[in-house]
């Protein structure tokens, strides 16, 4: 990991300094501890207010230093969304892990059948019989599945009820594989901005589920495990009462496609902006514009632009002007940056910004206090 050593040795010696946040090489990645404490605490405390288990969503975070403080606070495990990333967790000592996209290469079952020798605790999707088949003869082990319910975005999952009925029939009959209930996540309807309307999205979608539920029920496979939900959907989701496990992920560091929404029907968003990237002024010889060393290989861009959330006039915006570079103007095109300055965005999608970086710095009142490894950065298999 040669790019975690230099970000290692770039920073070491600014940990626990004064202000040593301020002299870290930019562009860099910044978590702030305190507020991702407090919105990792907010939402153990109400998924266990209402009953429900968390298994957060590894894929937002990729890190085993904050997995292991998900779980320290309550959870009973983590999800992946790739082999890659459950094998780099479970090397740092991850011992629960669900796989929410179906394995069905010959290699991927093979690595699959050693983590599941390896860890306490593995589970993984299923939603065609074929792959079925090949799991029940690749384990050398009882391995427990769960069959993904396509919420009609038709990525992955069974389309209807008859067909999880079937695979609950083949897996009764397999050799090694537990059949222990349902996954259905609702991605499409995670951003819906306006509550209300990602509240009726959500209902439809969970009278579906429960139409599921109810057919396996009727033929005594009662699913054990129901889980799903996302961090847009948890507060829905809660009052709904299907779920047994929420997936949620992106609580823990927020971005601007959730602040954008309505995440609760009334009062102030439960989290706040934890994660930024962190850049530079390199360029100011347009009047009211800066020119800042954050483009392309440092935000992610599936998610649109990132928000300034300092150094710079409120309402200032940003424009990504190439791999290496992005503008931010004042609105008023008045104000005058200096060579060097600061500048705080808020990441517009979390997730594969996340995996552009091999560490985050964790900072607290403006000290750097820790660098944690991006674990499972860029495991895309």
């Amino acid at each position: 990991m040669v790019s975690m050593l230099d970000d290692l040795r770039l920073h070491r010696g600014l940990i626990g300094q004064p202000d040593s946040s301020l002299r870290l090489n930019t562009p860099v990645l910044v978590l702030e501890r305190a507020v991702f404490e407090r919105n990792l605490q907010r939402m153990a405390d109400f998924a266990r207010s209402c009953g429900v288990q968390l298994r957060p969503h590894a894929k937002t975070h990729k890190s085993a230093h904050i997995a292991q403080r998900q779980i320290a606070a309550g959870a009973i495990g983590v999800c992946c969304a790739k082999l890659g990333e459950a094998e780099a967790l479970a090397e740092q000592g991850i011992n629960s892990i669900l796989l929410t996209s179906p394995v069905v290469t010959a290699p991927g079952m093979a690595r699959l059948a050693a983590l599941n020798e390896r860890i306490d605790e593995l589970l993984v999707v299923i939603d065609h019989p074929d792959n079925l088949l090949a799991l029940d003869a690749a384990m050398d082990r009882a391995l427990k599945v769960l069959i993904d319910v396509d919420p009609g975005i038709h990525r992955t999952g069974v389309t209807s009820a008859q067909a999880a009925l079937d695979l609950v029939a083949g897996l009764r009959n397999s050799q090694r594989l537990v059949y222990s209930g349902l996954q259905m996540y609702c991605g499409m309807q995670q951003h819906v901005a306006a509550f209300q309307e990602r509240q009726a999205q959500i209902t439809e979608r969970t009278a579906y589920l429960r139409s599921v539920i109810d057919l396996l029920v009727q033929h005594g496979a009662a699913p054990l495990i129901v889980t799903g939900s996302g961090t847009g959907s948890h507060r829905i989701d809660a009052a709904l009462a299907v779920f047994t496990e929420w997936q949620v992920g992106s609580y823990l560091f927020m971005d601007r496609q959730y602040a954008e929404c309505e995440l609760t029907d009334a009062g102030p968003a439960p989290f706040d902006y934890s994660l930024f990237v962190e850049a530079s002024v390199v360029s100011v010889n347009t009047p009211g514009m800066a020119t800042i060393d954050a483009g392309f290989k440092a935000l992610a861009t599936d998610g649109g632009a990132p928000v300034v959330v300092s150094g710079a006039p409120a309402a200032t915006e940003y424009f990504f002007m190439g791999d290496e570079h992005g503008a931010i103007v004042d609105p008023a095109r008045s104000h005058v940056w200096s060579l060097g300055d600061r500048v705080r965005l808020a990441v517009p999608h979390c997730d594969p910004t996340v995996n552009l970086y091999d560490a985050l710095h964790v900072v607290h009142q403006g000290a750097l206090e820790d660098i944690w490894p991006v674990t499972a950065r860029g495991r895309s298999r």
